[in-house]
């Protein structure tokens, strides 16, 4: 995405909004592009345009008409009505991309009226701190460089993988949601150095770095994350006593069976 000229509109500045404006404007492509934004108020917009320097108001169709690349980034009950207001302006060559949950390509299209190329992607929290993991799903047909410039500007925040629309409520359940539930096993790793007397500030830190890290180590490593379980479980140790414990209270399918209870709702919220 290096053309000088490439204008990325955000319809709907949120959080993640923000974190991609963030993310942009700390990376060199942030420098080769101009960045627009439209809030539902006043207010909002002039928070946005302060916090970060772009242009920010509460005009969705200039910043639709404006824009090379168009995110958008409001409530997924807030898609039609907004797609459909801005449609008159959209044209070909235009790239919409959609991190509305659950909304499908067909309805994106029909909404948008048929003439931009859409792409439906599944960002999480974590790209608030440059650590997000976003699922893209292009429709068919979709070039390789529109592809790209995509990439380009969800790298900024993290890093993406590119999946089927069959499959995009399973990686709403997974990684979409994913955040909340890793929230919670820190928050229960942390009680337990609680009840075991360490501080709550130093057990919340153990907690979260030593997620943090194994997490890493898979990514870097590439390993099956169950040789690298092996590695830490020496015979007759602590770790594998733990292991037992997690096993006999089901975590394992627990964590499963939140990941398919979140993708079964996600299949049905439009």
């Amino acid at each position: 995405m290096s053309n000088s000229s490439q204008t990325i509109g955000i319809l709907g500045v949120g959080t993640m909004g923000e974190a991609l404006i963030k993310g942009l404007q700390g990376n060199a492509l942030g420098k080769s592009v101009r960045i627009l934004g439209s809030t539902k108020t006043r207010e909002s917009a002039a928070e946005v345009k302060e916090a970060y320097g772009i242009e920010c108001g509460t005009d969705s169709a200039a910043v639709a008409k404006a824009a090379d690349v168009l995110i958008l980034a409001v409530k997924p009950h807030h898609a039609q009505a907004v797609l459909e207001e801005i449609s008159p302006l959209l044209r070909k060559g235009q790239l919409l991309v959609s991190i509305c949950a659950a909304v499908k390509l067909e309805k994106l299209r029909a909404w948008a009226g048929g003439k931009v190329s859409i792409v439906r992607s599944m960002p999480n929290t974590p790209a608030i701190v440059s650590e997000g993991m976003t699922v893209l799903c292009p429709e068919k047909g979709l070039s390789e460089a529109d592809l790209k410039k995509v990439e380009d500007i969800f790298s900024t925040v993290g890093r993406t993988a590119k999946l089927e629309e069959d499959y995009m409520d399973a990686a709403t359940g997974l990684s979409g949601c994913g955040p909340a539930y890793v929230f919670l096993m820190i928050e229960a790793l942390s009680e337990a150095g609680v009840k075991l007397g360490i501080n709550r500030k130093t057990s919340t830190l153990l907690a979260a770095q030593t997620l943090l890290g194994a997490a890493k180590m898979v990514l870097e490593r590439g390993e099956h994350p169950a040789a690298m379980k092996d590695e830490v479980t020496t015979p007759a140790g602590c770790t594998v006593d733990g292991l037992m414990a997690l096993e006999e209270g089901r975590l394992r399918v627990t964590l499963i069976k939140g990941v398919l209870a979140a993708a079964k709702r996600s299949s049905s919220l439009i």
